[in-house]
């Protein structure tokens, strides 16, 4: 799942910021939208908060929507994911993916099946993304296939397609709009109260650069609250997953993802961050409240308690 969340972080600040970037032109050089943010009100700032909020709503449900919509495409160009068709001319290992997913997605309920791809990478990893349960996306990577038994792969495999039945990224998106609306909110705030202290003929270049920052910033800050998220969910994908595959398989994976971690940091500590980094463990101290995942003890005990 971490990729998943990655993709959809970085989707949706660079289509918020450029939202930004084209609203501030556009209300630059016309009258088109110019109250949305300015206006007369009792604070004395200048500040029309409703209309403010009203404008921060739109946007930032605007840009976690068009996020959502862009994760499957993005996810096959940044990572080249071979897409396997179940009709065409497939190795057996590969036929082998595509009627695992089948099979769990049908014991899933799922209506509609989900692509499934292949990408290139020595990374022991797997994700699930698309806008819906009929538009979704199950991936593996190959160094999951050459490095699990068929057990552990079976476990991670449901565990991905318990995200795609339980809607994970139509409720990531609903709350990534919420988090966009305070935002575009504060952060156009923010802006407003700095070019206050600039000339009048500096205002609007100051504006359109703070804006841009504290969004970015803010935008960071948002995402402990969808990483926070993420973590609660992996529960519920684990537990689904458990369902699917059986818990001794899903446990199984989860201890065949701890031993792989275990090994890599032996062999080189550097191999650590990059295995942990919103991949499949979770990170410890004040990283910890970035990590999409929980950390693997944690996931392997909740499920052993069930």
């Amino acid at each position: 799942m971490g990729k998943r969340v990655l993709f959809f972080l970085l989707t949706n600040i660079l289509v918020m910021t450029t939202i930004v970037i084209v609203w501030s032109l556009i209300t630059r050089f016309t009258n088109l939208g110019g109250s949305f943010d300015l206006g007369a009100d009792a604070s004395g700032l200048g500040i029309n908060y409703t209309s403010l909020m009203v404008f921060s709503l739109l946007v930032g449900f605007a840009g976690s929507f068009i996020s959502l919509a862009m994760s499957r495409w993005m996810a096959k160009k940044m990572m080249k994911v071979k897409v396997l068709d179940p009709d065409g001319q497939l190795s057996n290992a590969e036929r082998a993916v595509v009627e695992k997913v089948h099979r769990y997605s049908r014991a899933a309920g799922l209506m509609h099946m989900p692509e499934v791809g292949i990408y290139q990478s020595a990374e022991v990893n797997a994700f699930a993304t698309g806008p819906s349960k009929k538009r979704s996306l199950v991936c593996v990577s190959a160094g999951l296939l050459n490095n699990m038994d068929e057990a552990a792969v079976e476990g991670v495999i449901a565990h991905e397609v318990a995200h795609v039945a339980n809607g994970d990224m139509v409720t990531m998106t609903l709350l990534q709009g919420v988090v966009n609306t305070f935002v575009i909110f504060f952060a156009r705030i923010a802006a407003i109260l700095v070019s206050r202290l600039v000339r009048s003929e500096m205002e609007f270049i100051v504006r359109f650069a703070a804006i841009i920052v504290f969004q970015i910033l803010f935008s960071i800050l948002g995402s402990l609250v969808v990483s926070a998220y993420s973590r609660h969910r992996e529960f519920h994908a684990d537990r689904g997953g458990g369902d699917l595959a059986g818990r001794d398989k899903m446990a199984h994976a989860l201890r065949s993802l701890q031993a792989h971690v275990s090994r890599a940091t032996v062999k080189d500590r550097t191999d650590d961050s990059a295995i942990q980094t919103m991949k499949i463990n979770g990170k410890g101290g004040m990283m910890k409240l970035f990590s999409s995942h929980p950390d693997l003890d944690e996931r392997i005990a909740r499920l052993e308690q069930r």
